[in-house]
């Protein structure tokens, strides 16, 4: 293992990662730009690939495309001594497919403080914009929170959960921060990570993989030239994706758009091995069985897909031991 190294973190639970994730976007305060967290203040970013890797490898079912798109992006762009633009990752597909979990991955290996650093600073509609009517404020808000921040760490990492539950004009006060100037508000900004989560794209990604298996293409083959036409559009389509009209998408500020694919039933099977990993327990065959025969695919004649990925596989095995 590489000096510094993190290593390969151990399995841990969705519901426990989803969590965190809540957890870290709940204590997010608006009105606030002052870092709190005593030895954290200064940048504490450290990069560990290594850990990286190793834990999407052994954790992430089933998700080719999204594991090598990422590790690939970050790398070029940490690399980088100069880049010319932030890293703008944005997030694509079906329910419990690993987005969040890849999200929560990356605060974890790119910061010592992980979620709970200062300098990773999640946003979820729910908590932070929940109403419309508050727009304007939103606006100035998030505006002064991004700049304040990377004032204080160019190298901040800032994640925007569940941009199809976004309402459309907020995402425009980012777009000076999102291109190739070289410095917006007098703020350095150009090693910054932005990433964008949602499930828009999900059923055209869906498509793609069930026509795929149908032409009895390996899964692994699919590319993404295949998918980022399709996910793009659809979120163009989307009048009530985060996205919508904000220029971000048609400025061409979007450095990767990262699919994921759905997850079929061996892909559950590994995520009900891992879990059982994680409590200390040998895998068990009635335990993993009572689990996929609990679970919903579709489509309802191949029964291909699972209809929630794994987002459920903790609480279903709780129901089985």
């Amino acid at each position: 293992m590489a000096a510094g190294s993190r290593g390969c973190r151990p399995w841990g639970s969705l519901l426990g990662l989803l969590g965190l994730v809540s957890a870290a976007a709940a204590a997010w305060d608006l009105t606030s730009v002052h870092c709190h967290f005593g030895s954290f203040c200064e940048c504490d970013f450290q990069p560990d690939f290594q850990g990286l890797e190793c834990d999407l490898a052994q954790h992430l079912a089933g998700q080719h495309l999204a594991r090598a798109l990422v590790v690939k992006a970050l790398k070029a762009f940490v690399q980088d001594p100069a880049p010319t633009k932030p890293l703008v990752l944005s997030l694509h597909g079906w329910t419990g497919t690993g987005k969040s979990y890849v999200s929560s991955l990356l605060a974890h290996y790119l910061f010592r403080g992980g979620l709970r650093s200062p300098h990773v600073h999640h946003f979820s509609p729910v908590i932070h914009f929940p109403h419309n009517s508050h727009m304007e404020r939103y606006k100035k808000d998030l505006k002064s929170w991004v700049q304040g921040n990377l004032t204080a760490c160019s190298r901040s990492l800032f994640l925007f959960d569940e941009m199809d539950k976004l309402a459309p004009g907020l995402m425009e006060v980012l777009l000076p921060f999102l291109g190739s100037s070289w410095v917006v508000f007098g703020t350095n900004y150009r090693k910054a990570i932005f990433i964008f989560i949602s499930n828009t794209g999900g059923e055209q990604i869906n498509q793609v993989a069930l026509e795929a298996w149908r032409s009895r293409r390996d899964r692994e083959e699919i590319r993404l030239q295949e998918l980022e036409p399709v996910i793009s559009q659809a979120v163009l389509d989307n009048p009530h994706h985060g996205f919508w009209r904000s220029g971000i998408v048609e400025e061409h500020l979007l450095d990767v758009l990262v699919p994921f694919l759905p997850l079929q039933r061996h892909h559950v099977r590994h995520c009900v091995l891992n879990e059982l990993a994680q409590l200390g327990l040998e895998p068990r065959e009635e335990v993993v069985q009572a689990v996929l025969d609990s679970t919903t695919f579709f489509p309802e004649e191949e029964q291909l897909f699972s209809s929630n990925g794994c987002k459920t596989v903790a609480s279903r095995i709780a129901f089985f031991l």
